[in-house]
């Protein structure tokens, strides 16, 4: 990047905190929150929104944060749980929103993938694009589907791990090993999810599952009951495994 960039990332999820830290280091990118920018006059060029669980937060969220960006501000918006056209709804101003999707592990993710709405102007699409890779990431564009697509396919994986784990067909050590060995995986659907954040696994369901309407999208009710409870994996400390340190780990059925 030539130019300065002032960006503020808004949220408190892992997510959000993620951004932060991937940005900060970032040559020509300034990180801000919403109130300092206001304070010190200073045009916000990128507003990046991570929320996903809750759509009522969501969509209050985004019509706050018009209150403090002029109305051609780019809106980055994450679709892990809501399309990107949905969320463009809820502005004043919906042409400037791009959706994109990823998880909070971003310093392991070489790819963003990226969705416009169907209100969203091709010159905030190029602005996104760019944004990104300046970061040193590679996108893809994609249809607006909630989740887009790594995140909904793994959220799958993981959902029937999770219904597997729930029915006692076998432990979760035995799927993780049974599907890093039998697939070369990275990690096994249980582990993973912990990594990522059972509250991401779930919205990405929660949100296909509302969305189309079918029950294969359905939330396996151990997930539910895991995320309801605040256990959201490796982050809090327990998921699907209780973790005593960052290394240690036994599953909790």
């Amino acid at each position: 990047m030539t130019d300065r960039q002032y960006v503020a990332v808004v949220g408190t999820n892992s997510l959000a905190d993620a951004l932060r830290k991937q940005l900060s280091p970032v040559n020509g990118v300034e990180v801000l929150d919403l109130q300092e920018a206001k304070t010190r006059s200073i045009p916000l060029h990128i507003v990046i929104e991570t929320s996903n669980l809750e759509l009522a937060e969501k969509k209050a969220g985004l019509q706050s944060l018009e209150k403090y960006i002029a109305g051609d501000t780019l809106i980055l918006s994450s679709v892990l749980g809501a399309t990107a056209t949905q969320a463009a709804s809820w502005l004043s101003h919906p042409s400037r929103l791009v959706g994109f999707a990823a998880f909070a592990n971003l310093e392991q993710t070489e790819l963003i993938e990226l969705c416009a709405a169907l209100q969203t102007d091709a010159g905030y699409a190029k602005q996104a694009e760019a944004f990104f890779t300046a970061i040193g990431k590679e996108t893809e564009w994609v249809e607006d589907e909630v989740g887009l697509v790594f995140p909904r396919i793994l959220s799958m994986i993981v959902n029937e791990a999770a219904f597997a784990l729930m029915e006692k067909i076998s432990s979760a050590e035995e799927i993780d090993t049974a599907m890093r060995k039998g697939t070369n995986y990275p990690m096994g659907p249980l582990a993973w999810a912990d990594e990522l954040g059972l509250d991401d696994i779930y919205a990405v369901l929660s949100g296909l599952h509302r969305d189309m309407g079918e029950d294969r999208y359905r939330p396996a009710p151990l997930l539910r009951k895991l995320v309801h409870a605040g256990w959201l994996g490796k982050k809090t400390g327990r998921g699907f495994y209780v973790y005593a340190n960052q290394d240690a780990k036994e599953s909790i059925v």
